[in-house]
């Protein structure tokens, strides 16, 4: 029987880059806990634009923090007041655990009796795990700014710059990689963050080893099991050979390309600009052939249901786990 949690199609974005991305949000967040004196739920909120001043300004950048008065009212916010506003967090994170859990058992129940793991549950596994990387990172991350926090004291009026923009190369880098968008590019006056957005940190030798673990080993071992994941159904059953192939080959490429990305990514940021923009192509192939590959290994597994083996349909015994039956 074929077994897909619902939110397998919520969870596609949930996959490796967004995992880079929440490593980013919660080193950033542990980052401000351990410098302002506050919990990694105050770091994530901040960053989340979850303080505005009376004036609505978000405070967002570590410049506000230094202003004690500033610093102050954030500090004196209970952690438990800011989880508050966020009462579903806990209960959806409990109930996509247990669909999760009880579809992972689904599956390894399915292989203990032989039966047919098609194609579509591998994809939906892959999903599911890369959600666990998630849940761990974001832990103490509010859901999210339904109502944002007024602190402080209003900013004094001045003229606002012009708003910059990253350019094209690195708001991709960004997207994909969950990497940084500099404090320089969020300008005074702005009520909101912009989307897949995480304070700055520091890429030198101030990072800790936890900190590389969380900003890149953790990305780049949560992109090789979600490639391990889908490369476990290459003896699967396939409609046709050029489906089989098709699949075994986007296994692959999902598997290693953003061990790659992250490796050209980590020289480029160590090159001249004039050497950045000769890789950069490269990483525009990468980028290409990895799209590529996720698309093939989301359709596939749909194309796979018109032609599936009779043990597909069967349903796991469960009684032969129970003794007394």
């Amino acid at each position: 029987m074929i077994s897909t949690p619902e939110p397998c199609t919520e969870s596609c974005g949930a996959a490796w880059p967004m995992v880079g991305f929440a490593a980013r949000q919660f080193f950033a967040a542990r980052e401000l806990s351990e410098q302002y004196n506050f919990s990694k739920t105050h770091g994530f909120l901040f960053a989340m634009g979850g303080f505005v001043d009376p004036s609505g300004c978000v405070v967002v950048t570590k410049e506000r923090l230094e202003d004690k008065e500033m610093l102050k009212a954030i500090q004196s916010i209970d952690a438990e007041d800011i989880m508050d506003k966020s009462k579903g967090d806990a209960f959806s994170k409990g109930v996509a655990l247990t669909q999760g859990l009880w579809f992972t058992t689904q599956c390894l129940a399915r292989v203990h009796q032989h039966l047919v793991v098609t194609q579509l549950e591998f994809a939906t596994m892959a999903f599911a795990v890369m959600n666990v990387f998630t849940w761990i990172l974001w832990w103490n991350k509010p859901l999210g700014v339904e109502q944002q926090i007024v602190v402080g004291a209003p900013r004094p009026p001045t003229e606002l710059p012009p708003r910059t923009e990253l350019p094209l190369f690195d708001r991709l880098l960004s997207v994909i990689l969950g990497t940084r968008q500099d404090e320089e590019h969020i300008v005074p006056g702005l009520t909101s963050v912009p989307d897949f957005w995480s304070l700055a940190v520091a890429d030198g030798e101030g990072v800790s080893l936890l900190g590389h673990l969380v900003i890149w080993v953790i990305p780049s071992l949560s992109a090789l099991i979600f490639g391990a994941i889908h490369c476990a159904a290459w003896q699967d059953e396939f409609p046709t050979t050029a489906e089989r192939w098709l699949w075994r080959v986007s296994s692959v490429v999902v598997t290693f390309i953003p061990l790659m990305m992250i490796s050209v990514f980590v020289v480029l940021a160590r090159l001249s600009e004039k050497l950045e923009a000769l890789l950069a192509p490269l990483f525009l192939i990468f980028i290409f052939t990895y799209v590529s590959a996720r698309l093939l290994l989301i359709a596939l597994p749909f194309a796979a249901l018109r032609s599936l083996p009779a043990s597909a349909f069967v349903d796991v015994n469960w009684n032969i786990y129970i003794p007394h039956l």
